[in-house]
């Protein structure tokens, strides 16, 4: 028998800092080792499979279309990518949509429109993208560059010039930068994912959003890990009130198949012409048969039963023994522990909970339809853990 463990440092490129587990099946919000522990899944994959693992729905999806068509290429039209374009513009209200691969590959085509817009009204000079400290945006060259924590950029300098980062939830400092610079864009997160599971003020998103519309400065939202039903609402910005003019998205919209999306605006729908952007796998038509599936169910109601469990989670966790603080929207949650997160996670992996990290806090980001009984004896473990 293969060692998978071992193979997989022999083999595999040396990026990632693997828990000693080895997943090989689930259902649900359970998942099983190749020892046939089991476990409840609170990271899905870190917000991907947003109706959890083996979900019918998804999989009836997924294999009709690869029983007719597993992949053409973007010369030609296919239905799933068509339908789900439509969907999610009817949902939000954009007007087009650019098909990727993942969240890095969404975000790339965002800076193209964004630069290539404020190139085209104001002139060349005018590309200087604002990204908030503490961001996350991807780990291409030019991602890692709008990210803003530093430790990221340490190995890869030169990074792609034209960003600057300035402090979440400062509105006069934002407005500095800008009036500091040549401003093609704003680009940001309304929950800070990587950066700690830390949500933005409403009164900066809006006025942020205000300003933007006022200078013609194009309005980008990340909405790579808060979309897609993540924070109890289609996308993160919605709980503002705001209308940016490109989101971005990928991680749960797939349910476990590799798509990013990038939604234009009515302002920004024909900046991109023929062979201006393009992608060999974006829009497959297999991705966006599981994305439909993942997109039609994300209802009212079913929206509203993802704060409810968010509610009971944040109560849970607020002032409870070893919990310092809990951060987040939706089943988006950082909890600051006493003890290290990274021990934390460790200790319930022992007892059976998969938890995150991001920065010092615990992550959670459970399937979006993870029961409550299930949901109850996470948090239990979870709250046994940091008490001990």
């Amino acid at each position: 028998m293969i060692d998978i463990k071992q193979t997989d440092k022999s083999f595999v490129a040396n990026t990632y800092n693997r828990f000693p587990v080895e997943i090989v099946s689930g259902k649900g919000s359970i998942v099983k080792d190749s020892l046939g522990k089991e476990y409840i899944d609170m990271g899905s994959g870190i917000a991907v499979n947003s109706f959890g693992v083996s979900d019918h729905v998804w999989i009836k999806a997924v294999t009709e279309q690869l029983s007719n068509l597993q992949h053409t290429s973007n010369l030609y039209y296919t239905e799933p990518c068509a339908i789900l374009a439509k969907m999610l513009c009817e949902k939000t209200g954009m007007n087009k949509v650019f098909f990727s691969n993942s969240g890095a590959e969404a975000n790339e085509c965002a800076i193209k429109v964004a630069r290539k817009y404020a190139s085209d009204k104001k002139g060349k000079d005018y590309h200087t993208i604002i990204t908030l400290k503490n961001s996350f945006h991807g780990r291409t060259i030019t991602t890692l560059s709008a990210t803003g924590q530093e430790h990221y950029h340490e190995l890869f300098n030169p990074l792609t010039p034209g960003f600057v980062h300035t402090h979440a939830n400062d509105f006069d400092a934002l407005i500095k930068v800008a009036e500091a610079n040549k401003t093609a864009a704003i680009m940001m997160e309304c929950v800070q994912g990587e950066g700690g599971v830390i949500s933005l003020n409403e009164d900066f998103v809006k006025s942020v959003a205000d300003y933007a519309k006022e200078k013609d400065i194009i309005l980008i939202i990340d909405e790579v890990q808060t979309g897609n039903g993540r924070t109890g609402e289609l996308y993160a910005y919605m709980n503002y009130g705001i209308k940016p003019d490109i989101v971005t998205t990928a991680k749960g919209i797939g349910g476990g198949l590799p798509l990013g999306a990038t939604l234009l605006s009515e302002k920004v729908e024909n900046v991109l012409g023929f062979g201006d952007h393009g992608s060999t796998f974006g829009g497959n038509p297999v991705c966006c048969a599981g994305a439909i599936s993942i997109i039609s169910r994300l209802d009212r109601a079913f929206l509203d039963d993802v704060k409810s469990k968010s509610e009971y989670i944040f109560n849970s966790f607020l002032g409870a023994e070893g919990v310092k603080s809990v951060s987040g929207m939706g089943l988006m949650i950082g909890i600051e522990t006493e003890k290290p997160a990274g021990d934390i996670v460790k200790k319930c992996i022992e007892k059976g909970v998969l938890c995150l990290t991001a920065k010092n806090k615990v992550r959670l980001l459970p399937a979006l339809n993870i029961d409550n009984k299930t949901l109850e004896k996470a948090i239990d473990i979870i709250k046994e853990v940091c008490a001990e």
